[in-house]
């Protein structure tokens, strides 16, 4: 189980319970199969996994954020959550953010994960995803976990190749994301769209 499988109301318990019980003993009572941080002593153990569930409802009320209005009308909260998600990956990850006609979230998906420098995409599997999710539009984004956001030329390459399938099946990118650490590179931005 993790943290992503928890309701609501059990990530807010486990952010609210007491940190040790009479016995000095963990709370982890919800999400025992997840496997915190082991970090020396029970109760940085407990802070660590208390700061994991509050990313995760962090992630969560920005996700929700996103799906209210266009995505690009909260160019915050999208990087907020970029951010957030892509924090301290050692791999990078290739992510799809499904839109509708206006621009609103539909869903958010990690479609390709890699190595330490590099991931696979594949271009047959972004439009069957955008198709599957009745998207219009799409904005995609990957990690460099090396902590340098500048985009390659294989990522210049990779968003005009996804451009030009994508048009085929009438489906737009809006922007290209590159996320290392707290900085983010808009290919849209950049003129690189």
């Amino acid at each position: 189980m993790n943290l992503s499988a928890l309701s609501r109301a059990e990530l807010v318990n486990e952010l609210l319970s007491p940190l040790g019980g009479a016995s000095g003993t963990s709370p982890l009572h919800v999400s025992e199969a997840v496997a915190p941080v082991h970090l020396p002593g029970p109760v940085d153990t407990v802070l660590t996994h208390r700061l994991e569930v509050a990313r995760e409802l962090l992630l969560r009320d920005l996700h929700e954020q996103l799906r209210r209005g266009p995505v690009m009308s909260s160019p915050q909260a999208l990087r907020d959550w970029l951010r957030l998600y892509c924090t301290d990956l050692e791999h990078e990850v290739f992510l799809v953010l499904y839109l509708d006609a206006q621009y609103r979230l539909i869903d958010a998906e990690e479609l390709f994960r890699g190595t330490l420098t590099q991931t696979s995409v594949y271009p047959r599997e972004v439009v069957k995803g955008a198709l599957a999710h009745n998207a219009a539009a799409l904005a995609i984004a990957h990690n460099h976990p090396s902590g340098v956001a500048e985009p390659s030329r294989a990522d210049e390459l990779l968003t005009q190749t996804l451009q030009s399938t994508l048009s085929l099946v009438d489906v737009r990118i809006i922007d290209h994301f590159v996320v290392a650490g707290e900085q983010i590179v808009s290919f849209a931005e950049r003129g690189l769209m």
